[in-house]
This record gives C-alpha cells, structure tokens and sequence, in this order.
C-alpha cells in the first residue's frame, strides 16, 4: 500500500453558499485515479467517513456491480419500483454481501425508492421491501399469508406475490433473479 502526505486547500465557497462557508480540496495522484477507473467520461467516486478515515472507492453502475457479484458466485437481484407505467428505480441487491446499489430514473424525488438516499444501505433496503407489505402486526396477518400460500411473514416473498401493490397508490415492484 503506498501513502502519502497532501495538503487540503480550503477555499471560501461562492454562490449561494451561506457567509463564512468553505470549500475544500485535495489533489490526488493521477496513477491513483486511474487505478480507481475514473475517466472524463466516468468520474463518479464514493465517498465513505468513519469518523477519522475518509475512503474514496469506484462509483459501479447496476450493471457493472451486478456481474462483479455474481462473478463472486453471489446471489443478486434486480428489483423495479414503478409508478404506473414509470420505472422510478433500479435496485441491485446482493443478498450474499448485504449490499445495494440504486440507479434512479428522471422522475420526482418522492417516487424513487429510497428518496435523496443515492447511497442506500441494507437495512435501508429491509425498510423499502416492509413499506410495501402488510404490516407485521397487524390483525388477521396469520390469514392473509395463508392466502398468498406463505408460511411466514417474509416481505421478499410477499412482494412476489403481489407486486408490492397497495390500495393508497399506484406503484409496484418485479423481481429478477440474476444467474
């Protein structure tokens, strides 16, 4: 592992930033960048701080996080979240690893499935799959698996079932098992 030692150039921030704000910078070395994969075209970095260590890693597309787990012989799948005849999301789940990745498409904000959340995680994802079930605890939840032919409450199975409808709205969910 190499390391090196850079100075943070701290700048006063323009526009509508609020009085006294500050925009900070530093410059990486460029092999670094390109082992990372960054290019003009693809520049898209996350950004993870622990409280002492800020770690940049490559922004994967869906796509390209789907084949990088599934190469790991994971097990992936591929929800839509849709308004009607919209796509709102693209989710990529490894159940293996607990990870997410999100792909949102060109509609408002309020019907993406995780909202301004662009870097979910898996227990953000847990509560995506439940806000499109029955209730765990609500009465006659015993019956209504019955009905669908499920011995327990699983949201994942409840949502292959019903598509993740609900009366107050029109928006619905499919899942792909990717191999």
């Amino acid at each position: 592992m190499e390391h090196r030692i850079a100075e943070v150039n701290i700048c006063s921030a323009k526009g509508i930033a609020g009085r006294g704000s500050k925009t900070c910078k530093i410059t990486l070395p460029t092999t670094w960048v390109e082992a990372l994969g960054v290019t003009i075209g693809h520049r898209e970095l996350e950004l993870a701080f622990d409280g002492t260590k800020i770690t940049l890693s490559q922004h994967l597309s869906g796509p390209d996080f789907a084949e990088r787990q599934l190469a790991q012989s994971h097990e992936v799948r591929i929800l839509r979240l849709c308004d009607r005849d919209d796509l709102c999301s693209t989710i990529y789940a490894d159940f293996t690893a607990q990870t997410v990745v999100v792909e949102n498409q060109a509609v408002p904000t309020i019907k993406t499935a995780f909202g301004n959340n662009l870097l979910p995680n898996w227990e953000d994802f847990q509560r995506f799959l439940e806000v499109r079930c029955i209730p765990q605890r609500r009465a006659g939840l015993q019956e209504y698996l019955e009905t669908l032919g499920l011995d327990e409450y699983d949201p994942l199975a409840i949502i292959k079932k019903t598509s993740g409808h609900m009366a107050k709205d029109q928006q619905w969910r499919t899942i792909e098992v990717l191999k």
